[in-house]
């Protein structure tokens, strides 16, 4: 944290508008890093909303770097705003390959979550496998988990039952809370209905009703966001 407040009163914002002052040009950078040390205070003691609200603003006003981009993302996951997920994730994913890779495991995650949602499983694959290649291990079995979803929605049963009986190994390895109990026992009555020659029941295929967003916090350390230098990019 220490620093990130050095960061932050390192940010040199770029105004672009004309028939300012230099009074009040330094008046608006005074406020609006302000407003930005603000929106970060919300982000990390997990206050969305607020977050979002003043991101939102000031992306709006200066381009934004990837980074702050990618945290407005995640302000709007918890805002439940799949569609702004994706719109911002979709764009920005391809510039963090420099970040750290736990770090890109958490918006490869969120942006796959969103397109799950939305019904668009040929783009949520794309990004659960990204988050397999670099997350840890006792993230993989929700990775896997959805994929098996994706793939049985898109009628191929097969590859779902590979996927259902990986994040199945995943689990029992590498989750032993009480919590992921009653997915471990959905997935092996989908691996069961999904198993060749075996009767199959149509309760098998239902989707546990729950959801992986409001354990992202939890499961995923977001910390790794704030090893990195943070910083504004002026808008040309």
């Amino acid at each position: 944290m220490r620093k990130l407040a050095l960061t932050i009163l390192g940010i040199v914002f770029a105004l672009l508008l004309t028939g300012m002052s230099p009074t009040t040009m330094q008046d608006r950078k005074s406020s609006d890093s302000e407003q930005l040390g603000k929106a970060i205070e919300y982000f990390q003691s997990g206050k969305f909303h607020e977050a979002l609200l003043i991101f939102d603003k000031l992306d709006r006003r200066y381009k934004l770097n990837p980074r702050f981009r990618a945290f407005l993302a995640v302000c709007y996951y918890y805002d439940w705003n799949d569609e702004k997920v994706c719109e911002y994730l979709d764009s920005i994913i391809p510039q963090l390959e420099p970040f750290a890779p736990h770090e890109r495991s958490i918006y490869y995650f969120l942006n796959a979550e969103s397109h799950f949602n939305l019904g668009q499983y040929k783009e949520a694959v794309t990004y659960y496998e990204q988050m397999t290649n670099v997350c840890y291990n006792n993230e993989k079995g929700d990775a896997l988990y959805r994929l098996g979803y994706c793939y049985l929605f898109n009628d191929d049963k097969e590859t779902a039952h590979d996927y259902f009986e990986s994040a199945l190994e995943y689990y029992r390895k590498f989750r032993t809370d009480q919590a992921v109990q009653p997915r471990i026992a959905q997935i092996e009555k989908m691996v069961r209905g999904l198993t060749p020659n075996e009767p199959t029941q149509p309760e098998e295929f239902m989707m546990a009703r729950d959801t992986l967003r409001s354990k992202i916090i939890n499961d995923i350390d977001l910390s790794d966001i704030y090893e990195h230098e943070i910083y504004i990019t002026p808008e040309e």
